[in-house]
């Protein structure tokens, strides 16, 4: 959205700026985390949609800590989940330490999934998508993976080994289950990267110590890091797919989301 005010005391943003506000919210600037530059991380963090209010109306309120910085040439509906599910991803990816080449495996092709593709491809890395079936396999190779897997009727480790084994895997689909087979697919030094909180699950600790692998997440990004994203995504032609809703159909927009029909994220818009 664009600014349309500012109190006396602000010197970041002015009127007419054009910012959104992501998953953070805001932080205290004063904890460990946020003398380490982990903003997302603040012991006392905010959360927009969560701890802050605003999502679902014409007008919010942000911290200017936290706002993200938008092109005006880019479409806002199109940003929007940039700023969510792309940056949790692209930020994800970028600080696991990983080198341009290594295998970069994908679990899921959903929201998350589909943009972890597309950056993994554009950031350098050879791509592999996990998917049960091969439905999603035309679907996964036009958003640019080189490889797919189908884990319902293959080893997902056995075929992932072949290939050299993966330098990290991207857990983003919310199933327990395929986290402990998903450690055989791992190289040396490998790191099974989950985007998804999906509570306790069982963890074979033998290859973990003979392969040096970790088991790893990472909290979205702050504003600086959806800025990366979002100009990342416009330099490479990384987009989300999205459905848009106008705002007064948020309920049935809402609804559409909790049912799992959106491909891959709604969007409301406002005139």
């Amino acid at each position: 959205g664009t600014v349309v005010s500012v109190p006396p005391s602000e010197k970041k943003w002015k009127v007419g700026d054009r910012v959104g506000g992501p998953w953070h919210g805001g932080h205290d600037h004063n904890c460990r985390a946020c003398g380490r530059g982990l903003f997302q991380m603040c012991s006392n963090k905010a959360i927009n949609g969560v701890t802050r209010n605003g999502g679902y109306g014409q007008y919010a309120t942000l911290r200017t800590e936290a706002a993200v910085r938008v092109p005006k040439d880019a479409e806002p509906a199109d940003v929007a989940p940039l700023l969510c599910a792309g940056v949790t991803v692209f930020n994800g990816i970028r600080n696991m330490g990983i080198m341009a080449g290594d295998i970069v495996a994908v679990q899921g092709l959903g929201g998350l999934g589909h943009l972890a593709i597309q950056y993994a491809r554009k950031m350098g890395y050879r791509t592999v998508a996990l998917s049960r079936g091969t439905e999603k396999k035309d679907f996964a190779m036009k958003l640019g993976a080189n490889d797919y897997i189908d884990i319902k009727a293959n080893d997902v480790g056995e075929e992932l080994q072949k290939l050299g084994g993966a330098a990290c895997i991207v857990v983003t689909a919310p199933n327990p289950d395929v986290i402990s087979p998903l450690l055989n697919g791992l190289g040396p030094q490998g790191k099974l990267l989950v985007h998804t909180a999906i509570g306790p699950v069982p963890v074979n600790t033998v290859p973990m110590v003979l392969n040096a692998l970790s088991v790893c997440g990472w909290p979205s990004g702050h504003a600086q890091d959806s800025e990366d994203a979002i100009a990342f995504a416009q330099t490479h032609g990384v987009k989300c797919m999205i459905e848009k809703f106008p705002l007064e159909k948020a309920q049935e927009a809402m609804e559409h989301m909790l049912a799992g029909k959106p491909r891959f994220r709604a969007v409301l818009t406002m005139d």
